[in-house]
């Protein structure tokens, strides 16, 4: 099966279900921000990068069950800093959770995921193209 695209369908794909909506989460807590991500493909890959700087990869959970793929984590604000000195903030922090359906066929084992400068890369395989089987005939 080969994939193509057009861009309208490439968003569809990828159909980001939670973006910087709120979710309530099991201990009454409202998620209070959703990394930006991009999303792309290649000839191999599908890639999705989200901007996630100041989380180490401890602090980021990867997961796909069924056809979602899930990333989440929580960023924490600098405790060196009294809430009643700052001035002004800006910067987001606290839990979020982006998810994106994923494409038929892919194989979640071979999904890869690497960090650099404060972008979660995620590269998923897209699958194998299914090549017709000749079969060959035999005169008796």
């Amino acid at each position: 099966m080969i994939l193509k695209w057009s861009p309208i369908n490439k968003v569809n794909c990828f159909n980001p279900f939670y973006g910087n909506t709120q979710k309530e989460q099991d201990d009454d807590s409202c998620l209070s921000w959703a990394p930006t991500a991009d999303i792309y493909d290649t000839k191999d890959d599908y890639v999705v990068k989200l901007e996630i700087p100041g989380l180490s990869k401890e602090e980021v959970k990867i997961e796909v069950e069924n056809d979602t793929l899930a990333v989440s984590g929580e960023r924490k604000r600098e405790d060196e800093v009294k809430e009643e000195e700052f001035h002004r903030v800006e910067r987001n922090s606290g839990k979020f959770y982006r998810a994106f359906v994923l494409p038929q066929d892919v194989d979640a084992q071979k999904i890869n995921a690497s960090m650099k400068d404060g972008i979660l890369e995620l590269r998923v395989p897209k699958p194998e193209v299914r090549k017709p089987k000749n079969i060959p005939i035999t005169v008796h």
